[in-house]
């Protein structure tokens, strides 16, 4: 490939975040990941996957491929229907243990048929068909109020539900009206027209970002678990209808009930993640989309145009360095790659970058992931960022004994963290601090063997999202993760080198 000099401000990599992306160039250059596939085929439903994973940009193209083919596309945006604002407007779990999962289910069902029913009757042209016209005469007379929104459709059942179980209400009519309600008696007899209608349509139902409000609340975790029960229920009706969810890894996780119904439909929910391979393929990607003279170029070309291929720092292999500091999350590989851009940009430094111009932008990068990080643990393990500070200045690898020793001194008070980090600790040993520390990202565990010979960069340290089956119990050393190193102002342990190798 003949190289010629580019401006690295006329590269645009594209905004990390999907939503912002679908109309700068996403379409182009997005990946069609197996998941992908399974998701447009209808074969997934349920997505799982950390933040900045590549869900939203999953479901922006799912939604742009269902309209282009015909069909009718429903997306529910996190001000549709947030926790936080379902939580101002509720009774608390505490005032007659109303929010239980069963009422969640049932008023999600209820919202979600209404939103499909909806749909179906904006069609341009009237049909005679007589399953149309029930439905039409049902959404006119009982939701043809404007000020009737998504959120509003949902919190209005919940409130009957509500209104029934703590009002004053004889003990057997009680019953009667919580069954019909639960069983959401009201829409019986629109579902076989629903059905009936779907036939020549296809209505295809998208939820994204579940977590705006979370609170990690018995009440919050029904509203995620009676959710998925409803989509469950929902995609039963016909093969026309499709409602898909994603859901953070860390809610999927922590919320039981939810990992329980999950497992009975495990073929319909699928996890999202990449390799180094696939975050190589991404970048040269948006780069090839930047620049439309690079359209024959390999991946590794792409690369080379905007980073030396050996940096003058050890010489190591930059893309290797660059992805070590990655949870493997295509919105962290994005932003560093453009964090280094735009700091060449703004010093008038050339391409391919060098040591030097990544190591500056790698600052301000650090210090932002390491805040992310902290901030997505934040209702499980809140204020987890005084816990990283322990490890300011100390050598980023540890021996076990080391590790152990430190963690122990947290657990004992010797070494100050912030309250609300002590409260979650509160009765965890020292291995038990060390998976915390291990699941979020924070450390990388030593081991040999397949799992080191599966990492393109062979380091020699393995994260959680790349090994999440590893018995910590026998690692012996441990290092952490290259993405805290320069916030944290970390020392290479002797005979260390960038990668951990």
């Amino acid at each position: 490939m003949a190289t010629r000099v580019v401006d690295a401000e006329k590269i645009d990599l594209g905004a990390p975040a999907a939503e912002r992306d679908i109309g700068r160039g996403l379409e182009h250059y997005f990946v069609e990941s197996g998941v992908f596939r399974r998701v447009l085929a209808g074969e997934t439903t349920v997505i799982l996957g950390n933040r900045g994973a590549g869900k939203s940009a999953i479901f922006q193209m799912l939604a742009r491929r269902s309209r282009a083919a015909g069909h009718k596309v429903i997306e529910l945006s996190p001000d549709d229907y947030s926790y936080e604002m379902l939580a101002e407007s509720m009774a608390k779990e505490k005032a007659g243990s109303w929010a239980k999962q069963g009422s969640y289910a049932a008023a999600w069902k209820y919202m979600l048929y209404v939103q499909v029913m909806k749909e179906i009757c904006t069609k341009q042209f009237r049909s005679k068909n007589a399953s149309e016209a029930a439905i039409r005469k049902y959404v006119r007379d009982h939701h043809h109020h404007p000020g009737m929104g998504k959120m509003w459709t949902l919190i209005s059942y919940l409130k009957r539900l509500e209104g029934i179980k703590i009002g004053n209400i004889e003990g057997s009519l009680k019953m009667r009206e919580l069954e019909k309600l639960y069983k959401v008696d009201e829409l019986r007899p629109l579902l076989p027209h629903l059905r009936e209608a779907l036939k020549d349509q296809r209505v295809i139902v998208i939820i994204d970002e579940l977590d705006k409000g979370w609170d990690a609340s018995e009440d919050a975790r029904a509203f995620i678990s009676g959710l998925f029960q409803a989509a469950v229920a929902l995609n039963q009706l016909s093969p026309n209808l499709r409602t898909y969810i994603s859901l953070r890894q860390e809610l999927y996780e922590n919320t039981p009930t939810l990992y329980e119904d999950a497992q009975k439909y495990r073929d319909l929910v699928e996890s999202v993640s990449w390799n180094e391979a696939g975050l190589q393929s991404l970048i040269a990607r948006r780069i090839r989309h930047s620049l439309p003279r690079l359209a024959d170029a390999s991946d590794e070309e792409c690369w080379s145009l905007l980073f030396n291929g050996s940096l003058s720092y050890r010489r190591s292999n930059s893309f290797t360095y660059m992805v070590d500091r990655t949870l493997h999350r295509p919105r962290e590989m994005i932003l560093f790659c453009a964090q280094a851009l735009q700091q060449a940009g703004e010093t008038g430094v050339a391409l391919p970058l060098d040591y030097a111009t990544i190591a500056a932008a790698e600052s301000d990068y650090s210090h932002g992931r390491t805040h992310d990080v902290a901030a997505e643990q934040r209702f499980q393990y809140p204020d987890i960022l005084s816990v990283f500070e322990v490890f300011r200045g100390r050598a980023d690898t540890l021996d076990r004994e080391d590790l152990e020793w430190l963690v122990m001194e947290i657990l004992a008070g010797e070494v100050s963290v912030r309250p609300a980090a002590r409260a979650w600790m509160e009765g965890y040993d020292e291995m038990a601090l060390i998976e915390v520390l291990w699941r979020v990202g924070f450390l990388r565990a030593q081991t040999v063997g397949a799992v080191r010979a599966g990492r393109r960069s062979g380091s020699s340290y393995v994260a959680y999202h790349e090994s999440p089956a590893l018995d910590l119990r026998n690692v012996r050393r441990f290092q952490i993760h290259p993405m805290f190193r320069a916030h944290l102002g970390l020392k290479e342990a002797r005979g260390s080198s960038t990668t951990g190798a």
